[in-house]
């Protein structure tokens, strides 16, 4: 029996039920380089709830896979199992449990001990079916609560060849009905939605949306915005949102890469909740449950010994943040489809959400770009139009940070629309038929660039694109040179 660390837990007794949460963890199996988060330390939070609590539920909102090499390498094996131990019991679907195609997911989701939601997914055409549930109903005190969950389009999220089969049932209507249906028939006490939709963006619906329109729905666990919420801290968003009675409902979300777990205090005699984030830090490090930690042991081996290669050396860091590290990667993109075309291109085009982490200064590893771009993304070749790129230029001015290489871009502030594009420095011609180097999951109308899909494949990599660059580094024209990235923005969204 592992020690029990003092927590100062909320409830002690069988008239409360206690959810813990994460969302967003993007396979961080190991602590962050701030110190913050692990897996191994998340167990013992778990164990010294439950050790605590007569009625725990530990639940998942999605994308528990993707980010580093653990998933890269054994594709959600060590996810499962060290969850699985920790006793997950309700999971939802992410838009990256999709990102190895869905016989991969179906092996996974099989695999589980969880019990897997989704209400708004219709499953029939697919390997998943009867993996899925539309909702859960338990009972602990004498009451029910009810679980529901609520996943986000995958059109324009993810890539459709992962998804085939999967049709997407509007999220607020099928929060509601089936709300409506768990309240008014199954006389539940309360209902509960995990979703992975997000707490608040451009992209709709989200938590707040679907809270705004529902009635019945009580509580709500989100994930996919990375939003931490956090009662303690005035700095975060408010965890309390109004819904269509012009009652308060609770909206709690963790952050992401499992540095926090929201746990939720229901008094199961007045339904009342209270809400606190507890930090996944090294004060956790003596508790840690050695058998818990041997699962993962032979999985670390395989990982360290990958990251050990090197391949290049940075002379200073390549950050997100001030988009260096994006703009070398645009740049790497041109001469990689370059090469593939046998001749130069008119622009490269790379999102920022396809990479995943920063590069230090100093040695640069394989393991390293496998972890900054993780994904099956391949570089290809495509010629399309400028009219179809200025549809592509609005969407990546209206998130900002998406990289070009060969290009240049300027956008109006209110209406986040370019107003002025250049290629190769002259001025974008709508009619003419552009030659740009991007990566298959862009090209496909990811990330909802949809006018993308207008354009024509011409050329497409053999190899996954961290492999790919890690060429570009040792082969590629930029072997030999010190890698600073382009501080001088080239960026869509920057004015000058």
């Amino acid at each position: 029996m592992p020690a029990v660390i003092a927590l100062g837990c909320i409830s002690t007794n069988a008239d409360n039920l206690v959810i813990l949460h994460t969302n967003d963890t993007h396979s961080a199996i190991d602590p962050q380089k701030d110190g913050t988060g692990g897996i191994l330390r998340r167990k013992v939070i778990v164990d010294s709830v439950r050790n605590a609590n007569d009625n725990v539920l530990v639940i998942d909102a999605g994308d528990a896979l993707q980010g580093t090499l653990y998933f890269t390498l054994f594709q959600g094996e060590v996810e499962r199992k060290l969850m699985d131990a920790m006793g997950y019991d309700i999971m939802i679907l992410g838009n990256h449990e999709f990102d190895s195609g869905i016989d991969v997911l179906r092996d996974y989701v099989s695999k589980s001990k969880a019990q897997w939601l989704t209400t708004n997914y219709d499953l029939r055409e697919t390997p998943l079916d009867s993996l899925f549930v539309p909702y859960i109903i338990k009972e602990y005190g004498g009451k029910k609560i009810a679980f529901i969950g609520i996943n986000l389009n995958p059109d324009g999220m993810i890539s459709a060849a992962n998804a085939v089969g999967v049709k997407y049932l509007d999220g607020i209507k099928a929060a509601n009905s089936t709300a409506w249906s768990l309240k008014h028939n199954d006389r539940v006490d309360m209902v509960i939605a995990v979703t992975h939709i997000g707490y608040n963006s451009e992209i709709k619906p989200v938590d707040v949306d679907i809270a705004a329109a529902s009635e019945d729905i009580d509580l709500i666990i989100g994930g996919h915005s990375h939003t931490k919420i956090d009662p303690a801290d005035s700095g975060t968003p408010s965890w309390k949102t109004v819904n269509a009675l012009g009652d308060s409902i609770p909206v709690v979300q963790t952050g992401s890469l499992g540095r926090y777990v929201g746990e939720i205090d229901i008094n199961l005699d007045n339904m009342g909740v209270s809400y606190r984030l507890i930090p996944v830090n090294s004060r956790l490090d003596n508790n840690i449950e050695k058998d818990f930690a041997a699962i993962l042991s032979p999985y670390r081996h395989s990982v360290d010994s990958i990251l050990r290669i090197k391949v290049g050396k940075a002379a200073e860091p390549l950050l997100k943040a001030d988009f260096s590290l994006v703009n070398l990667v645009s740049d790497m993109v041109k001469e990689i489809g370059e090469n593939l075309n046998g001749a130069a291109v008119d622009l490269a085009v790379m999102n920022k959400g396809g990479i995943r982490c920063d590069v230090p200064s100093g040695e640069i590893t394989r393991g390293l770009m496998m972890q900054m771009m993780p994904f099956d993304n391949r570089v290809v070749i495509l010629d399309i139009t400028g009219r179809d790129l200025a549809e592509a230029f609005d969407v990546m001015s209206g998130r900002l940070g998406d990289g070009i290489s060969g290009g240049y871009a300027e956008f109006d502030n209110e209406t986040l629309k370019c107003t002025r594009i250049l290629i190769g420095g002259k001025e974008l011609d709508p009619e003419r038929v552009y030659r740009i180097a991007t990566i298959d999951y862009l090209a496909t109308g990811g990330d909802y660039m949809k006018s993308f899909k207008n354009g024509k494949e011409v050329a497409r990599s053999n190899n996954i694109l961290y492999d790919d660059m890690i060429n570009c580094l040792l082969n590629g024209s930029l072997k030999g040179k010190k890698l600073k990235g382009d501080k001088t923005l080239r960026m869509v969204g920057k004015i000058q």
